[in-house]
């Protein structure tokens, strides 16, 4: 940001852009032999990192039994006597 004065003598802060010589190149590309493999791995149903893996997905998720959040259950309710 650059520092400008006006004829009242406030500060103003004005967004001045870098000029695009100052800005980072981009990110290399992956080498082929990288791409090959991670295509490689991709036909044989591997998981790959940054890609939705629906496996991890069903093993990651919470077990559930059967009437946990209803009052309808297989297990007796605990006591109420106000603990």
């Amino acid at each position: 940001m650059t520092t400008t004065y006006t004829a009242l003598g406030r500060q103003r802060r004005i967004f001045v852009p870098p000029p695009a010589a100052s800005l980072p190149p981009p990110a290399p590309q992956d080498p082929p032999i990288y791409r090959d493999l991670m295509q490689t791995w991709a036909d044989r149903g591997r998981a790959l990192p940054g890609r939705h893996d629906p496996e991890w997905v069903r093993l990651a998720a919470p077990t559930v039994t059967r009437g946990q959040f209803s009052e309808f259950s297989d297990f007796p309710a605990p006591p109420r006597d106000g603990r």
